[in-house]
């Protein structure tokens, strides 16, 4: 079906080509809102009637006509309506849906993706400081982040996941004296205890394992302490190290690895903010106010002017922020992805500001940004604001402990990322069809069982691979070829939108669609050819299933049991 909708596809350019010349425009298919009007919809010929100096529904009638004489029309559509006042229905012949099953079945891990364009692209998420365990707002950052890269590297990207961090500065000096006030025997609530000090139980383990003189290495770097409880210098490398370390065995229990680290301190080491003052000052966009240096990002559509430099004569973030974003840029990275909060907004513009005024050719526009809100906790009814490593929040790794991994993983990205999102605990332990991961994935497992099954009863891949696929003509095998066949337009799309929560909305359809097929047919059935048929669909299904379910790093597993088992058959 995917080489028939190409087909049909340039036919339709063909067509609109012929009946308006001098009128260019891009015919696309579109989804029809009810699936009873047809497979695909037409909607040209509303473009078209005003320049033709005609009624839409007359242009349409043209355009069908026209249609119908196109070779590849004739091989792949076995009707064209005219609807309303000018739309276009088109409804698929059999052979084109039963196509995507062999489609499928050949291409297997790669299906939907495509081949390497030679374009680069760099994500940047989470990006936390290391001063505490990652929070759960981090973890909707880490899949989203990675489930962007994914999608992105589905359709030809080579992308590059960077983590940058700062391991200096006020919240890294606060981590150490915290650590440092653990050492001399202090604790939260002591008359000494300084009140901007980090409380979490995490800062006394930071402070053992310094006593024990550990040597701590993380994906970037590693530190062995001197014990010295004076050793100030010593105590903030160190527990950098430590927590640098915890964030890597976050992410890895969550399944996320980044290929670069970036030090927020190397822009200062490196001279970058130094030389972006430069080249602002050189712009002739800053100008001296109040005894600060600003910008004049309203020149670039920001709502205020912003300051680079404070009277005090340092640096605000905004600064390192656009000398950052130029360093992505002199790597090569010609396309950007930052994940951040929605709190971050404002940023956007004066970055994106400092960027052109710079004038370093960067495009306007550079970098893009998905932006999440924070998820709210729940368990028995109630929010849950207390983990047991932070004290203060819930951890990633808490949840992954009470839920799992593909819990986590599916239940973060199941969301647009810009709107409010509650993770139910109790719904992410079910095991039926109210949790929607177990959902996905029962319809894997279940075809996994039918599959085994199968070659139990003598159905070898050779066969399957040999099937007549002709025979798939039940309305519910239509459909589920139907959704096979939007799969490879879903990745397209869901990466453009920077919208990996279509990958989740697909998956659930696509495990709809399967599990009422299970319901209105028998797959092992005493017709050979037809079992073997429906083998190949369901093996096509299996294959579309784990393909996604990959992109989003949630397993697809074999097996698996229901709170409350359903009679079953195959």
């Amino acid at each position: 079906m995917i080489q028939a909708k190409a087909e049909l596809q340039l036919a339709l350019a063909r067509a609109v080509a012929q009946l308006a010349p001098d009128h260019p425009v891009t015919p696309v298919f579109e989804s029809p809102k009810q699936a009873a009007h047809g497979d695909l919809a037409i909607t040209v010929a509303m473009q078209l009637a005003k320049p033709l100096k005609s009624n839409p529904r007359a242009v349409a009638e043209t355009l069908v006509a026209t249609l119908n004489a196109q070779p590849e029309v004739q091989r792949w559509v076995s009707a064209l309506e005219i609807a309303g006042p000018g739309f276009i229905n088109l409804r698929l012949s059999p052979a084109a849906k039963q196509a995507v099953v062999a489609e499928v079945r050949q291409a297997g891990a790669k299906f939907g993706c495509q081949p390497a364009n030679g374009q680069k692209l760099m994500v940047e998420f989470v990006s936390a400081n290391p001063t505490g365990p990652l929070h759960v707002g981090h973890g909707r950052n880490a899949a989203l982040g990675d489930s962007v890269s994914a999608l992105f590297e589905s359709q030809g990207w080579a992308v590059t996941r960077e983590f940058y961090y700062n391991d200096a500065g006020v919240q890294i000096a606060t981590l150490a004296t915290s650590t440092q006030c653990r050492l001399k025997g202090l604790k939260p609530g002591d008359a000494d205890w300084p009140e901007a000090a980090y409380n979490g139980d995490y800062i006394a383990d930071i402070a053992e394992a310094f006593k024990a003189r550990q040597t701590v290495s993380a994906d970037d770097r590693s530190f062995t302490a001197s014990g010295d409880p004076d050793d100030l210098e010593g105590i903030r490398q160190f527990a950098v190290a430590y927590l640098r370390h915890e964030q890597d065995l976050d992410l890895q229990a969550f399944g996320v690895h980044f290929d670069n680290y970036f030090l927020e301190s190397s822009l200062y080491t490196e001279k970058r903010v130094e030389k972006t003052v430069d080249l602002l000052n050189a712009s002739g966009k800053t100008y001296e106010e109040g005894g600060a240096l600003w910008l004049r990002t309203t020149d670039y559509g920001d709502d205020k002017d912003r300051v680079m430099r404070k009277s005090d004569g340092t640096y605000t973030y905004f600064l390192p922020d656009v000398a950052y974003h130029i360093s992505k840029w002199e790597r090569g990275y010609t396309k950007v992805i930052d994940v951040l909060g929605t709190d971050h907004h404002g940023s956007i513009a004066r970055v994106r500001g400092g960027l052109q005024a710079a004038g370093v050719g960067i495009a306007p526009g550079y970098p893009d940004y998905l932006l999440y809100k924070m998820i709210t906790v729940m368990r028995d009814g109630q929010e849950v604001k207390l983990g047991k490593r932070a004290g203060g929040y819930v951890t990633l790794r808490d949840l992954i402990e009470w839920t799992s991994r593909d819990a986590v993983r599916f239940f973060l990205v199941s969301r647009k990322a810009d709107t409010e999102f509650t993770f139910d605990i109790d719904l992410a332990l079910k095991q039926n069809d109210e949790n929607p991961v177990f959902y996905v994935q029962y319809a894997h497992a279940r075809i996994c069982s039918v599959l085994t099954k199968a070659a139990e009863q003598g159905h070898d891949d050779a066969a399957i691979a040999a099937a007549d696929l002709s025979l798939l003509t039940a309305p519910s095998e239509l459909a589920l070829m139907l959704k096979l066949a939007d799969y490879p337009a879903m990745l397209s799309s869901a990466a453009r939108d920077l919208a990996p929560h279509d990958v989740a909305f697909y998956l659930r359809d696509l495990a709809a669609a399967y599990h009422g097929y299970y319901a209105a047919e028998r797959f092992l059935v005493d017709d050979a050819a037809l079992a073997r048929a429906r083998l190949a669909l369901l093996d096509a299904t299996r294959q579309v299933l784990r393909n996604a379910l990959a992109l989003l790093g949630v397993s697809a597993p074999n097996a698996m049991s229901r709170d409350q088992p359903a009679a079953e058959t195959a």
